[in-house]
């Protein structure tokens, strides 16, 4: 488990180990220099950041003139903050009001972008999921329905923003439309092929003792395979994630997205650092909230062969069903 703990750490630390050599160490990669002092260079400011071939041309002129010569730190480009600087954007975005009062907070911002990701997993879910889990029972709904799935699958979401705007409007629909569109066609995919990994013989077993296709699908196929399931869903929660920056770019833009596109036309990277760092955070914690829900769901998950003798139970359960019906059936 320490050990777990520790990968687990160490796999965060060494990307910020490599961003912090970068950032605080002048000669790995500072590219730029920041005046301090223009010196006797007619064009430079102080804070003005310069290239530092074209910083120590301009010195070279100076020594030769006998001149001032201009004094400097070196920096990284504007748009590479430091982790410091980003971590206290993280603090100080929630607090600073917009330039504009049309322009919402960044908390107003996260939370429409939250409830489209919501609205448009859930959709996709409520419909992705059962035609799944058929797909994966019934060979028949599966030849009818997956080709054509495969095939659409491959069409990328966003060309279909134009024709979202113009069927739902400019608004939250078109952009809800497109995380279900991304999610939807690979969601029937995934989590049918979960459902064809579950055990043949139980399946045969609970067909000999008179199972019905409902009782088939609700007592053997769905317990069979819920665990796999609630992780197939946990990872293509993610991929909803990935959909947003697009889908908010959909119609009038709105959510994170709108308040990263305007951070980066004010030049404050450090804000759009920390908006991305964020939706990492906010994607992260979710699913670790779910991993641990999941724990509770599924307390059996860990013990191996949990599962099968679970289902075995239900299977057990249908064979004394058939006895009530049938009398005549033994042990």
């Amino acid at each position: 488990m320490r050990r777990t703990r520790g990968l687990t750490a160490l796999s965060f630390l060494l990307p910020l180990l490599a961003w912090c050599l970068v950032s605080y160490v002048p000669f790995i990669w500072h590219p730029l220099v920041e005046v301090k002092h223009k010196g006797s260079v007619s064009y430079f400011t102080t804070g003005m950041l310069v290239e530092k071939e074209a910083f120590d041309a301009e010195n070279a002129k100076a020594r030769a003139a006998g001149t001032s010569l201009a004094v400097g730190s070196r920096e990284n480009p504007i748009y590479l903050p430091a982790p410091h600087e980003v971590a206290v954007a993280m603090y100080t975005a929630f607090k600073t009001p917009p330039r504009l009062p049309s322009e919402p907070w960044l908390h107003e911002s996260l939370w429409q972008s939250i409830q489209v990701i919501f609205w448009g997993f859930t959709l996709s879910s409520l419909l992705g999921v059962p035609l799944a889990i058929l797909c994966g029972t019934f060979n028949v709904l599966s030849r009818l329905t997956e080709p054509f799935i495969e095939f659409f699958r491959y069409l990328p979401a966003p060309a279909f923003g134009a024709l979202a705007v113009a069927v739902l409007g400019i608004y939250d629909a078109p952009k809800i439309a497109i995380i279900f569109i991304g999610t939807f066609f690979q969601q029937v995919l995934v989590v049918a092929n979960t459902t064809r990994k579950l055990e043949i013989p139980l399946i045969e077993a609970a067909q000999t003792l008179g199972a019905s296709k409902r009782q088939l699908v609700w007592r053997v196929v769905v317990p069979g395979v819920i665990v796999d399931l609630y992780t197939d869903m946990r990872v293509l929660l993610g991929w909803a994630w990935t959909y947003l920056i697009v889908a908010e770019l959909v119609g009038t833009t709105s959510g994170i997205t709108y308040f990263i596109n305007q951070q980066a036309r004010y030049r404050n990277y450090d804000n759009v650092y920390a908006a991305i760092m964020l939706i990492g955070l906010i994607g992260l914690g979710s699913d670790v909230v779910l991993e641990q829900l999941g724990k509770v769901l599924f307390p059996w998950r860990s013990k191996r062969g949990g599962r099968v003798p679970a289902l075995r139970s239900r299977v057990r359960g249908l064979l004394r069903m058939r006895r009530t019906a049938d009398p005549r059936l033994v042990a």
